[in-house]
């Protein structure tokens, strides 16, 4: 059984937004009972992780760690039609990762104790970015 639908997120701009809830939904409408979730972000600057979902100071590092590891603004980027923050997204969606598999069993993500699924949003103006669930069973 092949399972796919898909749902948009409103970004306020660079950002960790948890989407755990709504892959959560998309997984329980599928009817599968075991097998695996794919979770995919159709864009070029964001990405997903799954990460600590208890202490937003772990959110909060991760920003502050990739604002050192890919500034805005660099002038070796050539790439920066959008603006200072262009080519950096496009670097740090290269750097995480754009798609990600996720066991299902008992009809659910199976996930640890202090994990969630995140849309790392790597822009700094606000964007709506598309999302989609496959789960196959």
């Amino acid at each position: 059984m092949v399972f796919r639908d898909e749902f948009r997120v409103s970004t306020p701009g660079r950002a960790l937004i948890d989407v755990t809830r709504t892959v959560s939904e998309v997984v329980a409408r599928s009817g599968v009972s075991t097998g695996l979730a794919t979770v995919f972000v159709h864009h070029t600057s964001a990405s997903l992780m799954i990460n600590e979902n208890a202490d937003p100071d772990v959110r909060g590092d991760l920003q502050r760690f990739m604002a050192r590891l890919v500034p805005d603004g660099d002038r070796m980027f050539r790439h920066a039609a959008e603006g200072p923050d262009d080519m950096p997204a496009h670097v740090r969606s290269v750097l995480t990762a754009t798609s990600l598999s996720i066991p299902v069993v008992d009809g659910r993500l199976d996930l640890g104790t202090w994990q969630g699924v995140y849309l790392w949003e790597h822009r700094t103006a606000p964007h709506r970015r598309r999302l989609s669930v496959t789960v196959v069973g």
